[in-house]
């Protein structure tokens, strides 16, 4: 084997690898933007279709992060197999294909309403998610990356299931009136964020592992950024909403008090449950890394050594 060859298996990702997780991002990716726009477009009233989108927005901004760093990982993996690319081109390539992603992603979005601003801010937004993703797989941590985008995959999927059974899980935590709904419900999603947050920590581990016996070391910091990878995503999904889409968020909120208070609530329950995916998902991660690091052995004693030489200079 070459040294090229030996750079090229250490620095990029595997093409099946990537490519699977290009697939599911955009699968992802996809069933957002089509939810969405189907939710926004069966709405009878400008004031619903508002409150629609600002509901909309964080969903598709995950999702388009994600997909934006899958997608420019994989083009990275393709390129990277037939030539080593420096740290500029590779940056510039990254952040092209997540810019793609990104404006393809918009157009299910903005073509819903061309007159106003309002779409072309959302499809703004959701194009910058897939481009700053892009740019986070062109650093040189291709197998981090990797791990993290199939921890957030895995997020989405628990949270996925568990919502189809939330009513019997509320049900189950004490449902009923306002007060014992809200309460509820609070357990619901701490529960459901802790529980995101191990598997995010146990796929991620799994990941780094298998790279690690392809011969790619991982420093055991990285483990824990790849676990946390999934509630940092959470956490600039909605820091990107906020700012980038704050428009959008701010015509919902004057739809009526009711909703800016729900704007609100929400928008504190996603950065809250980000939070805990991402140190539940870096603490685990650790803890599973862990246990595999063996201590060093330690240095043999001298005596043997010393005996030996006092016996081979009394022979002599």
């Amino acid at each position: 084997m070459t040294d090229r060859q030996t750079a090229l298996e250490t620095v990029e990702e595997s093409r099946l690898t990537a490519a699977l997780l290009a697939a599911a991002s955009l699968i992802w990716t996809a069933a957002m933007l089509w939810s969405a726009r189907v939710t926004i477009t069966g709405r009878e009233s400008a004031e619903m279709e508002v409150t629609s989108t600002a509901y909309a927005l964080p969903g598709a901004v995950t999702a388009d992060l994600v997909a934006g760093a899958s997608v420019a990982l994989l083009v990275l993996t393709l390129i990277g197999r037939r030539r080593v690319l420096g740290p500029s081109a590779r940056f510039a390539v990254a952040t092209g294909t997540g810019l793609l992603v990104g404006l393809l992603s918009a157009l299910p979005v903005v073509t819903i309403n061309t007159a106003g601003s309002l779409y072309a801010i959302v499809g703004g937004t959701v194009a910058a998610a897939a481009t700053i993703g892009g740019a986070i797989a062109g650093l040189r941590i291709p197998s981090v990356v990797a791990a993290a985008a199939a921890a957030s995959v895995g997020v989405f999927v628990i949270g996925f299931v568990l919502n189809l059974f939330q009513e019997p899980v509320l049900e189950l935590l004490g449902a009923g009136d306002a007060e014992a709904s809200a309460n509820a419900a609070q357990w619901f999603s701490y529960g459901q964020a802790a529980l995101s947050g191990l598997a995010a920590g146990v796929i991620a581990y799994a990941m780094l592992r298998r790279s690690r016996k392809h011969g790619d070391e991982v420093k055991w910091p990285m483990y824990a950024l790849a676990g946390a990878g999934p509630g940092l995503i959470v956490v600039i999904g909605e820091v990107l909403s906020r700012t980038a889409g704050a428009e959008v968020l701010e015509l919902a909120g004057k739809v009526s008090p009711m909703d800016q208070l729900a704007q609100q609530i929400l928008s504190t329950a996603r950065l809250n449950s980000g939070l805990v995916v991402l140190f539940v998902g870096a603490i685990t991660a650790t803890i599973a890394v862990g246990r595999t690091i063996k201590p060093a052995p330690e240095d043999e004693p001298q005596t043997n050594s010393s005996s030996s030489e006092t016996a081979y200079h009394s022979s002599s």
